[in-house]
């Protein structure tokens, strides 16, 4: 009968005339905060929205694996359309992606009444912000409802799924774009190029008093003039904001199956993740990050509060997020070296006031074993160490241009996706290069997310000349995508397009040789060749594993003859130096 009545509010809401006391009650409001619209609802929603609203529009905005479109829904008070490259000259421009975990659909329901009461005047028209969300990003698993998935989660009455069409996690996508929904994100994030991105989620792993938490990017590896603008000024703005409103909030807790008591670490959100993906392309992102076990109506409830917000910040602050952003690209433009890899910097940390409850140990009635058990009766507020400093490891010298050979389609196929600058050799040319050979990596036993995953990438660098073909792709690092193509093109780099698999062919070799041939061609190998006879010896005197084995030693001579193929190991992606 609940549901009935839910339906008939969202159909009233969809049907009738135009007018201004129209009723535009959410299927959560309808609900008393205890359901979550369904993928058609929130459609028919904002296709309401948009007839009787002119600040509102609504349009397709790409392909999905799940055979529906992505929807981008933008809140313009100058009504001055969705030319987002115009208006970003003297607008702030917010993008909230709602749904990429469709189980957490806290902001789904939150950004749905906060796009009405912007539209209808219930909150303050922001002066100079642009709102934009897609309602739904992972569409196949909004329409994968069910109740029982979310084994931590209290409420909503059901909900969708966390793997998308293809069973895909989105939020492992941003860099590898397996999916529809990937390359149609990176395609509208580049036409709205907003200032600040926000996905929403619901967080797992503890149990404390807070209903809201949030998940920024790093600001160590956001660096520049961003970077010290995120942890100084506008976090702490929005966490102030939020508690003049009696809304507490804290970085997101990032621990399992262990209390935070003793403090805990911020999360790195590496460029596959969507905050660590916005960050290369110098935008403020951020996670809203609700607790599972509070009630779903609080949850939204809190999630509305941080977007409204952060609206008003983002409005406060539009000349300087702009200035900020021209002198972020020119902070990177402007580096001769680049951080490819980040550890936690143990010399410094901030201190929170943490809210939490009372947990211990207690034994498992089910396995005998310890237990993590939160005691709800005994609260505290205690002082904690939070580590939320970086340092960099190690960096890179930036090249000048990566020359990518024409048979790669599907590397510059992603490139071209992210608004990266691509042009061809007009003509067949030799260039002296710095080349790449893989000497060593390590690879996940476990699949994950579609891939085996390389880690611990190992790299030999030289200088050869190299013959190239017209139609091969010159990329230039001197452009405002830089980062994106140094984490992408850089193979050691966490994310790379070598680490995620898309060069694998070259780590299998094609050709080899039968042993009782090879060894006579050996021994003339080794007699034109005193110095590779000296290394030779030198290498079975000094390897006792080598001495031992025949086949290892007539292989190691056949890679240092001619009859080795070249593309073995060799990564086929080739630096310019300046």
């Amino acid at each position: 009968m609940k549901r009935f009545i839910i339906l008939w509010c969202v159909f009233t809401a969809c049907t009738s005339p135009s007018t201004n006391s129209k009723d535009l009650t959410t299927v959560f409001e309808a609900s008393d905060g205890t359901a979550t619209a369904t993928y058609d609802e929130i459609i028919a929603y904002y296709n309401t929205l948009a007839k009787e609203f002119p600040t509102i529009s609504i349009e397709r905005g790409g392909e999905t694996d799940s055979g529906y479109p992505l929807h981008l829904v933008t809140f313009n008070p100058k009504q001055t359309g969705t030319n987002f490259k115009n208006l970003g000259e003297d607008n702030s421009i917010i993008l909230i992606n709602n749904g990429i975990h469709p189980g957490e659909s806290d902001g789904i329901d939150a950004t749905m009444m906060l796009f009405r009461d912007l539209a209808n005047g219930q909150l303050e028209t922001p002066e100079n912000t642009i709102v934009v969300t897609i309602p739904v990003y992972n569409i196949g698993g909004c329409l994968n409802r069910n109740s029982t998935t979310r084994t931590n989660q209290n409420g909503p009455e059901s909900y969708g799924f966390r793997g998308n069409a293809r069973n895909y996690d989105l939020n492992r996508d941003f860099i590898k774009t397996d999916t529809k929904n990937a390359l149609s994100f990176s395609k509208l994030f580049h036409r709205i190029q907003p200032d600040i991105f926000i996905d929403t989620h619901v967080s797992n792993g503890a149990d404390y008093q807070y209903t809201l938490t949030h998940l920024f990017t790093q600001h160590n590896k956001l660096g520049g003039p961003l970077g010290t603008f995120l942890h100084k000024d506008f976090m702490p703005e929005l966490e102030g904001e939020l508690q003049d409103n009696n809304w507490d909030i804290t970085p997101y807790v990032n621990v399992f199956n262990r209390t935070p008591e003793q403090g805990f670490s911020q999360f790195f959100d590496s460029p596959r993740y969507s905050t660590g993906y916005t960050t290369l392309f110098n935008t403020l992102g951020f996670m809203i990050e609700t607790h599972m076990l509070k009630p779903y109506k609080q949850r939204v409830e809190g999630t509305y509060a941080i977007l409204k917000n952060t609206i008003n910040l983002a409005d406060l602050h539009k000349r300087k997020l702009t200035s900020l952003k021209a002198k972020q690209e020119k902070y990177w433009l402007n580096k001769t070296y680049y951080p490819l890899h980040w550890e936690l910097d143990t010399t410094k940390h901030s201190q929170l006031q943490f809210k939490g409850y009372k947990g211990q140990m207690i034994e498992s009635q089910i396995t005998g074993a310890k237990r993590l058990k939160y005691d709800k009766t005994q609260p505290f507020v205690k002082d904690i160490p939070y580590k939320n400093y970086f340092k960099a490891t190690d960096s890179i010298k930036i090249p000048k241009a990566y020359i990518i050979p024409q048979e790669w389609h599907g590397i510059i196929e992603r490139l071209e996706a992210n608004n990266i600058q691509v042009s061809t050799l007009e003509n067949d040319t030799t260039l002296t290069v710095e080349t790449y050979r893989i000497t060593d990596y390590k690879t996940r036993r476990n699949p994950y997310e579609g891939h085996y995953l390389h880690y611990n990438t190992q790299l030999e660098a030289r200088q050869e000349d190299i013959q190239f073909k017209k139609g091969d792709y010159l990329i230039l690092t001197h452009q405002p995508s830089l980062r994106y193509i140094i984490e992408t093109l850089e193979p050691q780099a966490t994310d790379s397009f070598f680490n995620w698999n898309f060069f694998d062919t070259i780590l299998q070799q094609k050709e080899g040789f039968s042993p009782y041939v090879w060894e006579d061609k050996a021994q003339l190998l080794l007699r034109t060749n005193p110095k590779l006879q000296i290394a030779f010896n030198m290498k079975k005197s000094l390897n006792k594993d080598f001495a031992d084995n025949w086949y290892a030693q007539l292989e190691w001579l056949h890679k240092q003859s001619p009859y080795y193929e070249k593309a073995h190991m060799t990564y086929p992606v080739y630096r310019v130096n300046p």
